[in-house]
């Protein structure tokens, strides 16, 4: 703690180059995985293989995931992002899936009798009803990608796995200390506030 303490700017630079790292990413797979997630839910036969495909690259070692990717993206943020993104896939689209098909049929029906076409459906009946799901998604995968992206580190990315690895390397148990409180302290932040989103937008359903 005390080196947390006496060096709070390094700590606070590394804690935002942590957060952009996996804001960046989040936003980047969240635009990948709803609509594989649409497409998935309109054309069923595409689940499981869709679904096993993203299962296999999540199975795999993180530290092993940017190794692969260093021979074509580099060193740095790049390949730590592609991981990223790659990881969060699963749990995104799996939940993004989840909550489309578990909206009523009933209701759709409903919608199309009153004259509603596809981008209305979608807008007015499916986003909003599927939202909840989706968040409790969004918070499981920004969570994983807090923790993944600290060892992000090892390959020069950058963020809060600087200062652990720093510890490692030199022995330095307040840097690793310091460095495992502010992660720790950034994924609780994060499951709070998708929390209160996620129970706030069921309130509204």
């Amino acid at each position: 703690m005390k080196y947390l303490l006496t060096h709070l700017d390094k700590v606070g630079q590394l804690f935002w180059e942590h957060l952009y790292l996996v804001a960046i990413s989040l936003l980047i797979a969240l635009c990948i995985a709803v609509p594989v997630a649409l497409f998935v839910s309109r054309y069923r036969k595409t689940y499981t293989p869709v679904i096993g495909g993203l299962g296999v690259i999540y199975t795999i070692p993180s530290l092993a995931l940017f190794a692969l990717l260093i021979p074509f993206l580099g060193l740095g943020t790049k390949s730590a992002i592609t991981a990223l993104v790659a990881y969060s896939q699963m749990t995104l689209v799996r939940n993004i899936v989840t909550a489309i098909r578990g909206i009523d049929p009933a209701i759709i029906e409903a919608a199309k009798g009153m004259g509603m076409n596809g981008w209305q459906i979608l807008r007015k009946i499916v986003l909003p009803l599927a939202l909840p799901v989706v968040v409790a998604g969004v918070r499981i995968a920004t969570v994983s990608m807090i923790g993944i992206a600290a060892i992000a580190a090892y390959i020069n990315a950058g963020g809060l796995g600087e200062l652990i690895f720093e510890g490692i390397y030199s022995d330095h148990s307040g840097k690793i200390v310091s460095g495992t409180i502010a992660v720790a302290f950034l994924a609780i932040i994060s499951d709070l506030l998708f929390r209160l989103m996620e129970k706030r937008l069921k309130l509204n359903v």
